[in-house]
């Protein structure tokens, strides 16, 4: 039977606008980093993507390099789209990236316009897309000209290949200087994505200030610390996790993991699950547009949309997490 979407997806769902734009995004945003790729069930991948839609979940984020292996993120999406969301597109915001490693030789990554113009036609091929809603540079590149790596985004929006620009992982003077550059040649800087949680706060020392004053949207990627900041770790580590199927177990300390234990507690008196709160505590900031998630079942897309039931914290909760977080 073909998919259609649930009539109800716009009921609930919180859209932010992204800085001064004109653009509005879901507050909880879907990721396909993981969980999408070749080694992965296509019937998940699908399932989840419906359950996001029919939540009024229309960002889609991937990047050329996503899977494993690279490339096959894109595929997946693809057929995905051909087969239930391509006649809703015009409802879909769907974002793609360039600028990590993605076929060999010299002008395989970074930034050059050789790269990012080459890769976005490669990732429109992938996906069966004729644009991009937004194409991000991935990260900044220390060799070449920032100039260069904004003009090849204008060039991709000027040509059609994408309607917005946006930049992903650039600090606070930056982050300036590309907005600048990019306001100059006549297409402005849409949205920044940069990684942020309760563990990693690197974007309150500058950042958020330079995007609330230049008024560009920011969305975080990595909200939850790659499933940290869940229940799934508190007692014991799954045997199919993230952390399990990635190789990366050894990196839940005991410290932070009593630190998760307490902030649980308080998302318990809340009446929310833990990824619930952490999502909330980064949606608190104005400048936030988005929260990205990355998901691996349909019901973790469920429980992260319904942190928008419950946004707001008093200042003794603020207080009892700073005190939490910096124990």
């Amino acid at each position: 039977m073909p998919y259609q979407a649930a009539q109800s997806r716009y009921d609930s769902i919180d859209y932010r606008r992204s800085g001064k734009s004109g653009l509005l995004l879901p507050a909880i945003s879907l990721g396909i980093w993981w969980n999408f790729g070749g080694n992965d069930l296509l019937e998940n991948s699908r399932d989840m993507l419906r359950t996001a839609f029919d939540l009024g979940v229309t960002h889609i984020d991937i990047a050329n390099n996503y899977g494993p292996p690279p490339g096959s993120a894109e595929d997946t999406f693809g057929a995905i789209y051909r087969q239930d969301l391509a006649p809703y597109r015009d409802e879909l915001i769907v974002s793609n990236k360039a600028g990590y490693r993605m076929w060999p030789g010299p002008y395989g990554e970074w930034g050059s316009r050789k790269y990012l113009i080459a890769s976005c036609d490669q990732s429109l091929k992938r996906t069966g897309l004729e644009y991009f809603d937004i194409f991000y540079s991935h990260r900044p590149d220390p060799d070449t000209p920032l100039e260069e790596t904004m003009s090849a985004l204008d060039t991709i929006v000027r040509s059609g290949r994408a309607l917005y620009a946006g930049i992903s992982s650039y600090r606070p003077e930056m982050t300036k200087q590309a907005v600048d550059i990019l306001r100059e040649l006549g297409t402005p800087c849409l949205v920044h994505q940069p990684r942020y949680n309760m563990f990693d706060r690197w974007i309150e020392d500058g950042l958020l200030d330079v995007l609330g004053q230049e008024g560009v949207g920011c969305i975080c990627f990595s909200p939850l610390d790659q499933g940290i900041l869940t229940n799934k770790y508190i007692d014991a580590v799954p045997g199919d996790s993230r952390a399990i199927k990635n190789q990366w177990s050894d990196k839940l300390p005991a410290a932070k993991l009593d630190k998760v234990r307490a902030l649980n507690e308080l998302a318990m008196e809340r009446g929310q699950t833990m990824a619930q709160l952490a999502l909330a505590w980064t949606l608190r900031h104005p400048q936030m547009t988005s929260a990205l998630i990355g998901a691996s079942k349909s019901s973790q897309i469920v429980d992260a949309v319904g942190a928008l039931d419950n946004l707001g914290f008093s200042d003794e909760e603020l207080a009892r997490i700073e005190a939490i977080l910096g124990g």
